[in-house]
């Protein structure tokens, strides 16, 4: 393969990394070619071994007043909202709804008590991000205190 093919296919995964994670770059229609970036989520995350990285980019789909039982995360997830509405309540935060357009973010290990579709008659689409250290399931059972 060439230098110029790898590129091409390098620079065309993470263009589409950017576009899952929602980061948008619109095109300006000025002769420069400038683009505007707009900052969707920004959060340290806890520390990690780094040795083992692994990023998994999952869609979520709730149908109209569908949700999943409560849950914890292994991982650190970074939500982005594409279309509808999603309720969620993290153990010991407040519940928040974030409408298309908007991110959230799960500290790794919390119970995550709420994850719903805020309406009963659109569904709700959103992509979760996971960045993982370790070999671990997605999602488990919530941790008994």
């Amino acid at each position: 393969m060439t230098l110029c093919r790898t590129f091409r296919i390098q620079s065309g995964l993470i263009a589409s990394l950017i576009g899952l994670l929602g980061w948008t770059a619109r095109a300006s229609s000025s002769p420069g070619g400038s683009s505007r970036d707009r900052m969707v989520i920004s959060r340290a995350l806890p520390s990690m071994d780094g040795s083992h990285l692994k990023a998994s980019v999952i869609e979520v789909i709730y149908g109209p007043g569908e949700f999943s039982p409560p849950h914890s995360h292994p991982c650190p997830v970074i939500g982005y909202v594409l279309e509808g509405a999603v309720r969620t309540k993290t153990a010991g935060e407040p519940e928040a709804i974030y409408k298309a357009g908007e991110s959230f973010y799960e500290a790794p290990n919390g119970t995550q008590e709420i994850s719903a579709n805020a309406s009963s008659v659109q569904r709700a689409r959103f992509l979760a991000y996971f960045l993982c250290d370790h070999d671990t399931p997605l999602s488990v059972p919530p941790p008994k205190h």
